[in-house]
């Protein structure tokens, strides 16, 4: 029949249902988040939760995840209803179940995840120095496990300057009060237990260097989730930049934080392989959203082809990394 003058013309339901894939469905699904978690609980049991005492390490892990939801919705990361941003983070991780016996890298993902959640909220504003010390403070507590977290200190006021525009000299005196409030808490029981030799043999660490680009080091497990989160971060970098005009200014500079952040642990990791469980844990946060916004706001026959490689990858590492856990080349 034909249209009257004036009218206007809508998709009909059936078109509508077209446009959802499963990649949308998934997506847009209040499930999701509830499959991911039992999906990780599996994941931790088939690993050795019960078996191998690694209660402290799934508590830490599920305080990350629960931060991370918190994170993708107060920022609203993702414009439409969608758990992505958590579930991404949650797959990411259970890749990666080699990684679940290591105290460090739970606790500074952990910190790590806060830390950024915080330093976003300052956003445009230089009297944030509250905000800002707690940001750092999380940072410094990380490389009490890690010592070269410290490298990103100078990456953080980066994107404090630029992206954030929350840099004076307020809130960077607080960001340096905020780093060394860790050691500072720590030098008294180092004094007491005759510790200091190891807390200097801790900051001795950030000037060793090994051989570059030595990626021999490296298992096929940890070679392989490495090339796989690159692929994850760039795919989401690409898809955001081509289409950022669609989110507001201020989404706009959370993610290129969080592009400015994978890209510098991608490039530790590459650099320095032996660094590679820290700058994983820094890459698998920082990629979750970049991944999570591709998911979730696209809608073609070849993203959703791109959706289920992705989910299938992730599987079969997940697979992989259970049963052969430290094959090597």
């Amino acid at each position: 029949m034909w249209q009257t003058a004036g009218a206007v013309a809508r998709p009909s339901a059936t078109a509508c249902f077209r446009m959802r894939r499963l990649q949308n469905r998934v997506a847009e699904s209040r499930m999701s988040l509830t499959v991911a978690a039992a999906f990780a609980v599996v994941v931790w049991l088939a690993a050795g939760l019960a078996g191998g005492g690694l209660w402290v390490e799934f508590a830490l892990f599920a305080a990350s995840a629960a931060l991370v939801v918190e994170l993708s919705n107060r920022c609203a990361l993702i414009r439409i209803y969608s758990a992505m941003v958590p579930c991404v983070f949650i797959a990411l991780m259970c890749s990666a179940p080699f990684l679940f016996a290591s105290l460090s890298v739970t606790g500074s993902q952990l910190c790590l995840v806060a830390s950024v959640s915080v330093l976003l909220r300052c956003y445009q504003d230089r009297l944030s120095p509250g905000r800002t010390f707690y940001a750092f403070a999380c940072l410094g507590l990380a490389s009490l496990f890690y010592v070269r977290f410290l490298y990103f200190v100078p990456v953080y006021w980066l994107l404090m300057a630029f992206p954030l525009r929350s840099m004076s000299w307020r809130t960077a005196a607080a960001s340096a009060l905020g780093v060394c409030l860790p050691y500072w808490l720590c030098l008294p029981v180092a004094m007491a237990t005759c510790g200091l030799p190891a807390l200097a043999d801790h900051f001795r660490l950030l000037g060793v260097l090994w051989p570059p680009f030595d990626m021999g080091v490296l298992t096929v497990n940890r070679v392989a989730l490495l090339a796989f989160v690159i692929v994850l971060g760039v795919t989401g970098a690409v898809h955001f930049y081509r289409h950022r005009i669609d989110d507001k200014i201020r989404t706009r500079m959370f993610f290129n934080c969080f592009t400015v952040l994978a890209a510098a642990s991608a490039a530790l990791a590459v650099a320095q392989p032996q660094l590679y469980d820290m700058a994983m844990a820094m890459m698998i946060v920082c990629v979750s959203p970049l991944a999570g916004h591709f998911i979730a706001l696209t809608r073609t026959r070849l993203t959703n082809i791109a959706f289920c490689l992705m989910a299938a990858a992730a599987l079969l590492l997940t697979v992989f990394n259970l049963w052969m856990p430290s094959t090597r080349f």
